[in-house]
């Protein structure tokens, strides 16, 4: 990570802007603390990726915060190519000044130069890929794939830098490692996995509570409110014994098999099966950073 933070430092000299790609589900935990802090003043570009997998509604309020900021912003699913042809006419308008400045300096044509940035597992490379429309960065559906610096030419017009993924050493805030192990980003084993799952069903049963009953055919149950007090884990392993009843994953004895409801669970939210979410508000963000 000191590694990383020390090439892209020493890189930013050379570009004209930073597009910072987060992950449209959890807009916060998926963007790294110290990126605003390494960009200083460049020109600025979020794009919120995975919007297929993502709340539409909670998308566009994240959009609207992020250009509160003064970012440009621009939504993509790099599976579909959407978004992705927004990305030349948002970054012209971004760096308008830039080309104009260069055509001064009698530099007409001179190529832009975008660092792209990002924690690990939120589609960087595929990004870049899906803009030079060709394989020139390497991308895999796992953390870590990019192990150092990638330049690739766009056209004539557009460099793009791809960097690896940046994490920061500590989690000041422990939600944010469970968010980005619910999404891919860090391996499931932050924590016993079923407290992972746990955790992910106590969330979803709060903010999305009529896709866990129709999936998995649940009901309000007055013993799991309770449970609730106690602890989001206490409720949520109770949720999940029940859905394993319902799915009838059983062990020898009639134990339940709680263990494959964790793993099951995990994989219909990864995979949309439960829906699109987003498990992360602005007004949550703007609250925390006020307090």
């Amino acid at each position: 990570m000191t590694k990383t933070r020390r090439m892209m430092e020493a890189e930013l000299k050379l570009v004209d802007a930073v597009c910072e790609i987060i992950d449209a589900r959890i807009p916060v935990s998926s963007r790294n603390p110290d990126i605003d802090a390494i960009c200083g003043a460049k020109p600025r570009m979020v794009i919120l990726n995975r919007i297929d997998m993502a709340d539409p509604a909670r998308t566009r309020a994240w959009a609207d915060h992020f250009k509160a900021r003064g970012f440009s912003v621009i939504q993509t699913d790099c599976k579909t190519r959407r978004g992705i042809m927004d990305f030349s006419p948002a970054l012209n308008r971004l760096l308008a000044d830039k080309r104009r400045h260069y055509a001064e300096k009698g530099m007409t044509g001179k190529p832009l130069k975008v660092m792209v940035v990002g924690v690990p597992n939120v589609g960087k490379s595929t990004f870049i890929n899906q803009i030079a429309g060709r394989k020139g960065a390497k991308a895999e559906n796992r953390p870590g794939v990019t192990r150092g610096k990638q330049w690739v030419t766009v056209d004539q017009g557009l460099l793009l830098l791809d960097t690896p993924g940046i994490l920061w050493p500590k989690f000041e805030d422990p939600e944010v490692g469970l968010r980005l192990a619910w999404t891919g980003a860090i391996k499931d084993d932050i924590l016993d996995l079923e407290t992972l799952s746990s955790r992910l069903m106590d969330l979803l049963w709060r903010e999305y509570p009529q896709a866990i009953q129709d999936r998995y055919k649940l009901e309000p149950d007055a013993e799991e409110e309770t449970a609730a007090l106690l602890s989001p884990t206490a409720r949520g392993f109770a949720l999940m014994e029940r859905a394993a009843r319902k799915r009838g994953f059983l062990l020898g004895g009639g134990a339940l098999d709680t263990e494959r409801m964790a793993r099951v669970l995990l994989e219909e939210y990864r995979s949309c099966k439960l829906g699109r979410f987003t498990l992360e508000l602005p007004e949550e963000y703007n609250e925390s950073r006020e307090s």
